[in-house]
C-alpha cells in the first residue's frame, strides 16, 4: 500500500512539475503586452477594442491584452465581461478611482511581455499604425507617437504646441506629442523608471533621463481624435504644476542645493542688499527706520533666504546617504 501510494505521488510530482514548465513556456512565447486603462475618458469599449485588436494582430507578435478598470464604472465593466465571453483578454477591475498612473502600474505588474503596449480608451491613432511601432521599437527601448498630420481644431493644435514647446525648454529631449498616450517600450524601462501621481505622461522623460534611447515616429491620428476638446481651468493649472514637477524631478534629483540654492541666495541677497541700503539711508541721510515696515519686510526676506538654502543643504546630505543606491546612467554594451 505505502509502495503505491509512493508510486502515485511520484507521479503526480513530475505531472505537477510538467504543468509548470509548460505554464512557464506558455508565458514566455508572449511578446507583446498590450494594456488599456479604461478611464473617465473613453470610446465606446466594444468597437474601440475591435479596432485596436485589428492592428495589434497585424504585428504578427504573439500577444496578450489587459484592460484596467479604474473606477467605479459600471457600464464598461460590463461590456468587458461580456466581451469575455467571445474574446481572449485580462480584465482588472480597481475597488475605486485611483488614477490612470496607477491603473497602468497595476498592469505592468501583470504583464508578461517583455514589449509593453499602452493604448489609450480613446482612439487616437489609426491601428493600423502599430505594425510601424513594432519595426522602430527595434532600434531603440521606447517609441512615442506623434499624431501628423494633425486634422484636430485649431484649439487642440494650439494648446498641444504652447504645452510641448514649454516641455522642450524644460528638457533637452525634443518631443512633439507628449499628449499621445500610445506607446510601445521594452520591460527594462518600467523596470528601471518608477512612476506615481500623474506622471505616466512625462514617462518619455523620465526614461530618457534614466539613459534610455527614445524615439517619435509619425503616425496618422485617427478621425475619432478630430473633435475639440476644452478642459476646465483648473485642468491647465495642473498640467502647469505637472510640469514645475517634471522640471525639478529631472533637473535637480541629484542636485538640490542648485535649485534651492538659487532661489534661497535670490531672497538672501535680495533683502540683505535692500537692508543695506536702509542702513546707509539711516547714517548718512537721516532717515529714521522706526516708521519704515520695508525693514521688516527686507528681514523677512533675508531669514527666508537661508532657510531656503538650508532645505537644499538637508537635501544634498540625504543624497549622499544614499548615493551608493541610486543609479543614475545605463550600459548600452559593453565590449571586450
Amino acid at each position: 500500500m505505502n509502495t503505491l501510494q509512493t508510486s502515485k505521488i511520484a507521479k503526480a510530482e513530475p505531472d505537477a512539475a510538467q504543468s509548470q514548465a509548460e505554464a512557464n513556456t506558455q508565458a514566455q512565447k508572449i511578446e507583446l503586452s498590450v494594456i488599456i486603462p479604461i478611464t473617465e475618458r473613453r470610446d465606446p469599449v466594444t468597437a474601440l477594442f475591435h479596432e485596436y485588436r485589428r492592428g495589434i494582430d497585424a504585428t504578427g507578435l504573439t500577444y496578450e491584452l489587459i484592460c484596467v478598470v479604474d473606477g467605479d464604472q459600471p457600464d464598461a465593466l460590463r461590456e468587458l465581461t461580456a466581451l469575455q465571453e467571445t474574446e481572449d483578454f485580462r480584465l482588472i477591475p480597481l475597488s475605486r478611482w485611483y488614477g490612470e498612473t496607477t491603473a497602468l502600474n497595476a498592469a505592468f505588474s501583470a504583464a508578461a511581455g517583455d514589449i509593453l503596449l499602452t493604448l489609450p480608451a480613446y482612439q487616437q491613432i489609426e491601428a493600423d499604425e502599430i505594425v510601424k511601432m513594432v519595426n522602430a521599437i527595434k532600434t531603440c527601448d521606447m517609441v512615442l507617437c506623434r499624431r501628423w498630420p494633425r486634422i484636430d481644431s485649431f484649439l487642440n493644435r494650439l494648446q498641444t504646441r504652447l504645452f510641448n514647446a514649454l516641455l522642450r525648454r524644460s528638457t533637452d529631449l525634443k518631443i512633439q506629442d507628449i499628449g499621445c498616450g500610445v506607446r510601445m517600450f521594452k520591460r527594462r524601462v518600467i523596470d528601471e523608471v518608477q512612476i506615481y501621481g500623474d506622471l505616466h505622461r512625462f514617462l518619455p522623460l523620465l526614461a530618457h533621463r534614466q539613459g534610455f534611447r527614445i524615439v517619435e515616429l509619425d503616425v496618422a491620428q485617427a478621425a475619432k481624435d478630430a473633435h475639440q476638446h476644452i478642459y476646465p481651468p483648473g485642468v491647465y493649472i495642473r498640467r502647469l504644476l505637472d510640469l514645475l514637477s517634471i522640471f525639478f524631478l529631472i533637473k535637480f534629483t541629484k542636485k538640490p542645493l542648485r535649485f534651492f540654492g538659487l532661489v534661497g541666495t535670490a531672497l538672501a541677497s535680495l533683502g540683505g542688499l535692500s537692508t543695506l541700503y536702509l542702513i546707509v539711508q539711516r547714517l548718512f541721510f537721516d532717515v529714521a527706520l522706526a516708521d519704515r515696515p520695508v525693514l521688516v519686510l527686507c528681514s523677512l526676506l533675508i531669514v527666508l533666504g537661508l532657510q531656503i538654502i538650508a532645505i537644499g543643504l538637508i537635501g544634498e546630505l540625504i543624497i549622499f546617504t544614499h548615493a551608493k543606491e541610486l543609479k543614475e546612467y545605463k550600459i548600452d554594451e559593453i565590449v571586450n
